[in-house]
């Protein structure tokens, strides 16, 4: 394959996740969301304790505090979500979804994406999410933004004191539970920018 085919065969594969994306998107013809508020809800279903904020929703889905703030308010005003005083600092403000939240999004239009998504063989489901996460890396760092993902693929990840809560975050200082580990967190650094070397994942001896 020369390189001449080899940059056609990625235009078209760009040219596809555009595509399924915005098959993913299409809602019934009166949404009861907005994309902006299904991406906002989604983002505080999947986000850790740390990361439910407005500015961290920004980031992740880049765009202006202003617009991230008036999205999530909109959405606090329908019942979908609740603000409460964080658990690090209790100065911050951070978001929780409401029962009627979680029910809302039960019928998220992305559902029937998942569903084909989990009709792959694993090994397919595998390398999926793992070409997407180094995409996804790539474009934020080649636009100046913020990179997600969970902590048990953080540089940042380390090992604590604390019977009971092996790991804790190098960023923060915060202790992290298991439910941690499978969440999106704003303050995600790839291994590979962290020059301290970090703890291993649970479950698993350190190198």
């Amino acid at each position: 394959m020369n390189e001449t085919t080899s940059a056609a065969d990625a235009q078209r594969t760009a040219e596809m996740l555009v595509h399924v994306g915005r098959i993913a998107r299409c809602e019934a013809q009166t949404p009861s969301l907005t994309p902006a508020q299904w991406s906002a809800l989604r983002f505080f279903a999947h986000a850790n304790r740390m990361s439910r904020t407005p500015s961290a929703f920004a980031r992740f889905h880049a765009t202006t505090r202003g617009t991230a703030s008036q999205t999530v308010k909109s959405l606090e005003t329908a019942g979908y979500l609740e603000r409460r005083r964080a658990d690090v600092d209790g100065r911050s403000v951070v978001f929780d979804l409401t029962p009627s939240g979680w029910a809302q999004l039960a019928a998220d239009p992305l559902n029937t994406l998942s569903a084909a998504i989990e009709a792959l063989p694993p090994e397919q489901q595998h390398t999926l999410s793992e070409a997407l996460q180094q995409l996804a890396g790539a474009l934020a760092q080649d636009r100046d933004g913020q990179a997600f993902g969970s902590c048990g693929e953080c540089g940042f990840l380390g090992a604590a004191e604390q019977a009971g809560c092996p790991f804790q975050c190098r960023c923060t200082g915060t202790l992290l539970s298991d439910e941690d580990f499978q969440r999106l967190c704003a303050n995600f650094t790839p291994r590979a920018t962290v020059e301290t070397p970090a703890a291993t994942r649970p479950g698993t001896k350190d190198a």
